[in-house]
This record gives structure tokens, sequence and C-alpha cells, in this order.
């Protein structure tokens, strides 16, 4: 394969666990940026890094670079990406891609017309268990589909001044926890969904503590998914048919299934990948969309975010920002 030399925008939290799995990958990073050349510097030395930027901007005008990572919050990912583009860089980042529909239309015309990747990094799309699922679901051991339920829960301090609560940033349960569970229902329903109902408990910032979300596809699947960002949930998810149901715990980066067939009342345990290679699964996947130049997720992306977006619309809720 090609070597790629990747740089990464933006060094907060989920960047460092990306940047060990690049230099896993690669033994090098070529390029980092923050808006602190500090941060770079320190950011750098850690993840032994070539080129090191205090500015997005003149990083992005690097000839050099191949890939961007982009790990900022998810309220600036489409500036961001649209820079990249416009740079001739491929781009792959974070989730939610972006925080609207029309956004990634725009984004996924300008790489179309650059000849250039943009995919989001969500583990769901990438993880061996979920291939494995499928072909399983393929081969007929869950016989018809008719059920998805996918929760996603945690407790973020009551604290106003959080990201997480922040309108001017995109809070809200949805966007950040709920791209998951949404990703993980479209993953496997057999289309995108015709009817989608949804109803929601606003923070008093208002952005969106709480909600529950109903799918359904002209299939007649049905997937329910339950959000919050002030309760603690399991991160389980069933996928069921009228053989029998699959089980996974912590699906967003799941390794563990379990498989109830309804004809013989027997368990089956089902094992792959590991969640410690997450990232990896994400680099490999995309390096190889890159060297063939094949679309791999962004039509899955687009159909979560196209959901995500009817959901705040049925909500009347916007962002600050929003175009």
């Amino acid at each position: 394969m090609t070597h790629l030399n990747w740089a990464i925008l933006g060094l907060g939290s989920i960047a460092t666990e990306m940047a060990a799995a690049l230099q896993e990958a690669h033994g090098t990073i070529y390029a980092v940026a923050s808006r602190s050349q500090t941060k770079a510097n320190t950011f750098a030395a850690a993840y032994n890094v070539t080129a090191v930027y205090g500015s997005y901007e003149t990083m992005l005008a690097d000839e050099n670079i191949d890939v961007v990572y982009i790990a900022t919050p998810h309220s600036n990912h489409y500036e961001y990406i649209i820079a990249s583009l416009l740079h001739n860089k491929h781009v792959l980042c974070e989730k939610a891609i972006t925080v609207n529909n029309l956004q990634l239309a725009e984004i996924t015309a300008l790489a179309k017309q650059k000849q250039l990747i943009v995919a989001e990094a969500m583990t769901i799309f990438h993880m061996p268990l979920f291939k494995k699922i499928k072909q399983l679901i393929n081969k007929g051991d869950l016989g018809t589909l008719k059920m998805i339920q996918a929760s996603f829960g945690s407790v973020k301090e009551d604290d106003v001044s959080n990201r997480f609560f922040d309108p001017a940033l995109a809070g809200g349960a949805l966007l950040d926890i709920g791209t998951y569970a949404v990703s993980f229902a479209r993953y496997f329903l057999s289309s995108q969904p015709t009817v989608i109902k949804t109803t929601m408990l606003p923070f008093e910032t208002g952005v969106d503590e709480q909600s529950g979300i109903l799918l359904q596809t002209k299939e007649g699947e049905i997937a329910v998914i339950n959000l919050s960002i002030r309760a603690k949930m399991p991160k389980t998810a069933i996928i069921g048919g009228d053989k029998g149901y699959f089980s996974i715990t912590d699906y967003p980066r799941g390794t563990q299934a379990s498989f109830f067939n309804t004809e013989t009342g027997t368990t089956t345990l089902i094992e792959a990948g590991r969640a410690a290679d997450a990232f990896q699964y994400e680099i490999d996947a995309f390096e190889t969309a890159v060297t063939s130049q094949k679309e791999h997720t962004l039509s899955l992306s687009n159909d979560v975010i196209s959901i995500l977006t009817e959901v705040r619309q049925q909500w009347g809720m916007s962002y600050p920002f929003e175009k």
C-alpha cells in the first residue's frame, strides 16, 4: 500500500488515541497542528511527529500532507473539512462528521469534484464483530430482521459551561453519544428509515439532555434508540429477528456478542476483533479507500446525519452558528 503522510488537526483527548494508532501503523506521524504552539510541540514530542504547527491554516498549506484527521469539536468539523479539501487533502473526521445534512452534502460534492476521499471516524462501521454479524444475518441465522434496540447513557457533570451542554458547540446527547446508536441502527437496517419519530427533554441551556428515537424502514424493520447525558445506561444493543437475537455489550467498540437461537433454545458466543485496535481498523479501511479511490462509508454517514437532522427538526432545535 502507498505510504500516506497523515496530519492531525486538533489535539484533544481523542487525538491522542489516533496518534498512538498512527504511530503503531507507520512509526511516525507527518504533522500535527494546534492553536497553541506549545501544545503542538508537547504533542509532537510524545508521538514522533515530523512537522509541528501552531496554526491550522499553515499546516493545511503543507503540500506534503496526504490525509488530515480532524479531531476538533464537531461544531467546527464543516469548516475544517472544507478547508482541507480545498487544500487537496483526503479527510478522516471524528464523529459527528457534521451537524446537519446540508453541510455534509456540500462536503460530499466538493470531495467528488476534487476526487478526494472523506470519511467519518465511526468505529461502528469498522469493527470486525459487526462485519461477522452481518455475514451471519445474510446467511439467514437471524431469519427476518424485525427489531433493533440501542441505548447509550452517560452522566456528564451538571455544569452549564461544559461543552456537552453548550449550544454554541453543538452540545447535547444526539451529536455526541447519539451518533453511535444511530450509526449502529443504520448499519444493520436494510434501508434508510422512511418513518422517524422522536421525543426529547432539554437541558436548561436548550440542548437535548435525553431523548427517544423510533425509526422504521419500508421493509417493516423498527429501531428504538434511547439517549441521555444525565443518566447512566449500559451501551447495549440488540438485533432481533424471527429466528433469534444478537445481543452486544459496549457496542461502540464491540468485540463480543451472544446469539440466542429461538428454534434450539441455545446461546452462542461470537467474538471478533479487539477494542484496543478500533482506531487501527479505521486507519486501515481509510487508507484502502484512498489507495483504491473507492468511497467506503460516507454514504452510511450521510444517512445517519440525515436522520439526526430530521430528529432535531422535529425537536425545533438548531445551533447559533448553523447555516
